[in-house]
């Protein structure tokens, strides 16, 4: 069974910076892209940013500038790094991947369970 457990949300003041990772456990799987998502209140959810197996990034306009992408093929893990972060920032960002099972044709989306970023001051 795969995981994705996401770390590193939290409270920070506008203009700050925070990195929130994305680690996919278990085994005998492989990963194409993988991506973050968030969902303030009231809103819909919407791409933040995604890259895929080979490391080309591509990012929602409204974090281009501000957020970095990055993977560590080796740990399965996704950063997401933002600096210069907003209050329309705030919302819960969830983490999501491509998944599938090593020899099968078959590819999944699984998510992380979310974590909550606050910027606030």
């Amino acid at each position: 069974q795969v995981q994705l457990v996401e770390s590193g949300g939290g409270l920070v003041q506008p203009g700050g910076s925070l990195r929130i990772s994305c680690a996919a456990s278990g085994s005998g799987f492989s990963i194409n892209a993988m991506g973050w998502y968030r969902q303030a209140p009231g809103k819909q959810r919407e791409l933040v940013a995604v890259i895929t197996s080979g490391g080309t990034t591509n990012y929602a306009d409204s974090v281009k500038g501000r957020f970095t992408l990055s993977r560590d093929n080796a740990k399965n893990t996704v950063y997401l790094q933002m600096h210069s972060l907003k209050p329309e920032d705030t919302a819960v960002y969830y983490c999501n991947g491509d998944i599938s099972r090593l020899g099968s044709p078959y590819v999944y989306r699984y998510w992380g369970q979310g974590t909550q970023v606050t910027v606030s001051s």
